[in-house]
């Protein structure tokens, strides 16, 4: 499964983003690009250190920045899934062989 086909298919879902310096942001996500640079809204934010949260209407974080990311799991059962209907689809498609009145044989 491909990072950014999964983090496309978590729009508008809750997710955790824990940052390399421990910092960590609970929301839900508005939008992400090719960088893995994310926007988040109804954020929930933590300090590294766990005794300290801010509540913000909405933040930008810089994908270089990210540690790891969680979404619900039923979002990856979603995505997995997709995937594999795709695929099916693919090779269903390649089997398919049409002869016009052209075609030799």
């Amino acid at each position: 499964m491909l990072p950014l086909s999964l983090l496309n298919a978590a729009q508008n879902k809750p997710m955790l983003v824990e940052l390399k310096n421990g910092e960590t942001f609970n929301g839900h996500l508005v939008n992400c690009d090719n960088f893995m640079n994310i926007t988040l809204r109804e954020v929930y934010q933590t300090s590294a250190e766990g005794d300290r949260f801010w509540k913000l209407k909405e933040c930008y974080i810089r994908g270089s920045t990210i540690k790891y990311l969680r979404v619900p799991d039923t979002l990856l059962d979603a995505v997995k899934e997709e995937q594999n209907r795709a695929r099916e689809a693919g090779r269903s498609a390649r089997g398919a062989h049409v002869s016009g009145a052209g075609a030799r044989g």
